[in-house]
């Protein structure tokens, strides 16, 4: 069962054509009725009505899928915040966070999921080797997303039937993913790079994984 949640917001323009910002803004708010770059009194341009989808808190959430997620040291409060957001939209299972990984009852974290910490279940792990021993003594299949000499090109890459108890595990912004835990883990699993950097945000690399991997139409 959902809820609609409306919200408006004006698209406002700077007249100072030395300026010329143009921003949304929520109605109502105060904000951008100044424009934030030269302060000149702004114009409304459009207003836009925006309907948010929002799952009743007082039904169970039922996950459409059963891949689990584990965010190893994760620091990033925004990023933790997105990946929950990605996870609600694939049909995550479950997320755990271990390590130092901040929990959705951070201010932070909570702004930037948008609401999927209300229908994403998780746990909280202090230490992630014992949580991916454990999962592993459950018959859990453990992949790793992190370029190592071992690991495979994750495009091509499918989780099919057979695969249902998979856990994917990303790892810390500088980091990556505990030696140990790689040691632990079955597959390894990059994503092709063509720039120059040798890595994605983290939250980036999450959301391109699990769409590649689960094949959402």
């Amino acid at each position: 069962m959902k809820k609609i949640v409306a919200e408006t917001y004006y698209i406002r323009h700077c007249p100072n054509p030395n300026c010329d910002l143009r921003f949304p803004a929520p109605q109502d708010s105060g904000i951008g009725v100044n424009c934030p770059k030269c302060k000149t009194i702004t114009k409304i341009a459009k207003e836009i009505t925006l309907n948010h989808d929002i799952h009743s808190k007082n039904l169970e959430q039922t996950p459409s899928g059963s891949l689990e997620v584990v965010l190893d040291n994760v620091r990033s409060t925004f990023n933790v915040g997105a990946i929950f957001r990605t996870a609600d939209g694939a049909g995550i299972a479950k997320i755990h966070l271990c390590g130092i990984t901040p929990p959705p009852t951070n201010l932070k974290v909570h702004k930037t999921a948008l609401g999927a910490q209300d229908s994403m279940p998780y746990e909280v792990h202090n230490n992630c080797i014992q949580l991916v021993k454990r999962l592993k003594q459950n018959g859990k299949r453990i992949w790793a997303l992190e370029k190592t000499d071992i690991s495979h090109n994750l495009q091509g890459i499918k989780i099919k039937p057979e695969d249902q108890d998979t856990v994917l595990i990303v790892g810390n912004e500088i980091v990556g993913i505990d030696p140990e835990v790689l040691t632990l883990s079955e597959l390894h699993l990059h994503i092709p790079m063509t720039g120059i950097k040798g890595s994605l945000n983290v939250a980036v690399a999450f959301g391109i994984a699990v769409y590649n991997l689960l094949d959402i139409d």
